[in-house]
């Protein structure tokens, strides 16, 4: 079993900034990919920003220049650096990580989301 929990979200005004985390545990084998998502209110979930094993990075056209996704292989930790916030970022954010368990099982887990309001 692999749970990933998000923390870190909560109200800012807008030009602000959040650091949104996301701890991956349980039977972890290795990582192989993980990302960040958003939904906002109304909408389709949408990709925000990803991360491969090779470390490569890729984000939304929306947020590229003021996010930063990054990782710490130790802690088995996602962030996502948010800046220059803006209302339109108002969502709850989703982790999603592609994990391989301990019985050699690549499966793709989703956290239970955190909600970002940004008021103008």
């Amino acid at each position: 079993q692999v749970q990933l929990v998000e923390s870190g979200g909560g109200l800012v005004q807008a030009g602000g900034s959040l650091r949104l985390s996301c701890a991956a545990s349980g039977r972890i084998l290795s990582i192989i990919d993980m990302a960040w998502y958003r939904q906002a209110p109304g909408k389709q979930r949408e990709l925000v920003a990803g991360l491969d094993s090779a470390g490569s990075t890729n984000y939304a056209d929306s947020v590229k220049g003021r996010f930063t996704i990054s990782r710490d292989n130790a802690k088995n930790t996602l962030y996502l650096q948010m800046n220059s916030l803006k209302p339109e970022d108002t969502a709850v954010y989703y982790c999603n990580g592609l994990i391989r368990d301990r019985s050699g099982r690549a499966l793709r887990y989703w956290g239970q989301g955190t909600q970002v309001t940004v008021s103008s």
